[in-house]
């Protein structure tokens, strides 16, 4: 007695797209995915930041930029800073000033001259002790008088050599703080410009990544629709593209939705295979 077999062969429509969904399969991975296309890629860096790196390391802008005015301040120290400082006209306000004293010194002399011929002394003894006793003191005033103003000026260009020395120690600190704003600013600005710059890098990476795996993404729907109809129940389709949602996955949120109808759809074609 002769055994049937009976077998439950799936609708012609079901094979074709099995068929068609194989050779796409087929044809799509038969070479490899070129991957450099969404390889990462680092922005350079912007002039700013090169300019900022090219400031921060010149002697005398990034580094050092005190020590020109650390060493001008040592010139201004030490016992002999003063000295840039004396007035150049200096010695003449001391030549003058002694000078002046000379002559009202010499009227003096003439004054015990005049003093001692009215008393009938001119010439003797007492007018000689007169008149040394006079220049003595005479003489110990102008060289008061000249080492007072020798003093005076000292004591002022010191005072200007303690100020300048000062300016110059200030002058040390705030150059480089100056340097390093301007620096700082560069290196802000460039940064901002790599990084606008690495936006648009990465937003053309994933633009590649998408068209490359648009084919792939595409197959998988396919072939989830196909193994719902064929299976008669809801399929569910997982996208392979995982960083960064995109408006694709986003529309194939609706996969699952769409499985079910198509299994549905299958259910009410074997139905009406059976009638």
């Amino acid at each position: 007695m002769a055994v049937q077999e009976s077998r439950a062969l799936p609708p012609q429509y079901v094979e074709d797209l099995q068929k068609d969904l194989g050779t796409q399969l087929t044809a799509l991975t038969a070479s490899p995915l070129d991957t450099s296309r969404f390889a990462p890629t680092v922005a350079g860096q912007d002039q700013a930041q090169q300019d900022a790196y090219t400031m921060a390391t010149t002697q005398g802008q990034g580094i050092g930029a005190f020590s020109p005015y650390i060493t001008q301040a040592g010139a201004y120290s030490g016992p002999t800073g003063y000295q840039s400082f004396i007035s150049p006209y200096q010695q003449d306000v001391i030549d003058a000033t002694l000078t002046e004293y000379d002559t009202q010194a010499a009227q003096g002399l003439q004054g015990i001259a005049d003093r001692a011929a009215m008393s009938g002394n001119l010439g003797g003894g007492r007018e000689g002790v007169m008149r040394a006793q006079y220049q003595n003191k005479s003489d110990l005033n102008r060289a008061l008088l000249q080492s007072g103003l020798l003093q005076q000026g000292f004591t002022q260009a010191n005072q200007l050599a303690n100020q300048a020395f000062g300016q110059q120690q200030a002058l040390a600190q705030q150059v480089p703080q100056l340097y390093g704003a301007d620096i700082g600013t560069l290196r802000s600005a460039g940064a901002g410009q790599q990084g606008q710059a690495q936006a648009v890098l990465d937003a053309q990476r994933e633009a590649n990544r998408l068209e490359a795996y648009e084919p792939y993404e595409r197959l998988g729907y396919q072939q989830s629709g196909v193994a719902s109809i064929a299976s008669g129940s809801p399929g569910q389709y997982q996208s392979m593209v995982t960083p960064n949602p995109t408006p694709l996955q986003n529309a194939l949120g609706i996969a699952s939705v769409a499985g079910g109808l198509m299994g549905n759809y299958g259910d009410y074609l074997r139905g009406v295979n059976k009638t």
